[in-house]
């Protein structure tokens, strides 16, 4: 069964449209990259699979055990939030909340998962220092740690490099990578960069006034890559080879 399985989805405001008849899943280990123009729905799309909003139409199932409240998830940061007065530990602990349900305290198991995932995003050595004396990068990376305290299965990533300079850009994307591929942790990431999406993603679900979905090497070959990608990249540039990917 699909770890996230979504069918016949109609999502909006106020019971206005934006986006229609979107269909697509994803299984374990997928990479998913939602792409799409400046206002196509992809937030949208991305708040109702985290049930901030209720679709207007369609269904969302998950499947493997997973339930709604146990994914990760990386919002795109406001600038209050970057000058949150929290240290680097509170923060990433916080991520914890829904293990700990009723219970007024973090146990034992809830700091340790924390020191964990501050360990693997390379944070330790910074766990008392106030988050808004960090720089950008160092500020994803513990929201990234904060998103893995809340799933084993499942990360929803919103423009993750956002902001972000090249070389801060490809460590963000390689963090990313080894939690893929390496650690087995499913993907779903909106992104504005078509050609890592196109290099990082096993699939692809495009938005907009029409919609794809498939492996990115059948994204690659279809007409919404085409047209997207002659838009997308500067004069001159080379078009991203695919790699394969699963069935569609």
């Amino acid at each position: 069964m699909a770890l996230l399985s979504c069918r016949d989805l109609v999502l909006g405001y106020d019971g206005t449209p934006v986006l229609s008849g979107v269909n697509f899943e994803i299984s374990q280990g997928d990479y998913l990259c939602i792409v799409g123009e400046n206002g196509s729905g992809k937030s949208t799309l991305m708040k109702t699979v985290l049930g901030l909003q209720r679709p207007l139409r369609g269904t969302i199932a998950f499947g493997d055990g997973l339930r709604q409240t146990e994914i990760g998830y990386l919002p795109q940061q406001t600038a209050v939030q970057k000058d949150f007065p929290a240290t680097v530990r509170e923060i990433v602990l916080s991520g914890c909340q829904a293990r700990v349900g009723r219970r007024p305290f973090y146990g034992k198991a809830e700091k340790a998962l924390c020191a964990q995932n501050m360990a693997r995003m390379d944070l330790s050595p910074l766990e008392r220092r106030c988050y808004r004396e960090l720089s950008g990068g160092q500020q994803q990376r513990v929201l990234l740690a904060r998103a893995l305290c809340a799933t084993r299965k499942l990360l929803v990533l919103d423009e993750p490099v956002s902001g972000l300079d090249p070389h801060v850009t490809q460590e963000m994307y390689a963090l990313i990578r080894k939690l893929n591929r390496e650690d087995g942790i499913t993907v779903m990431m909106i992104s504005h960069d078509i050609a890592a999406s196109v290099r990082e993603a096993t699939h692809i679900l495009h938005v907009g006034q029409e919609l794809f979905f498939g492996t990115t090497e059948a994204y690659l070959a279809s007409p919404f890559a085409a047209r997207f990608l002659s838009l997308s990249a500067p004069a001159g540039a080379a078009r991203p080879s695919g790699k394969g990917g699963g069935a569609a």
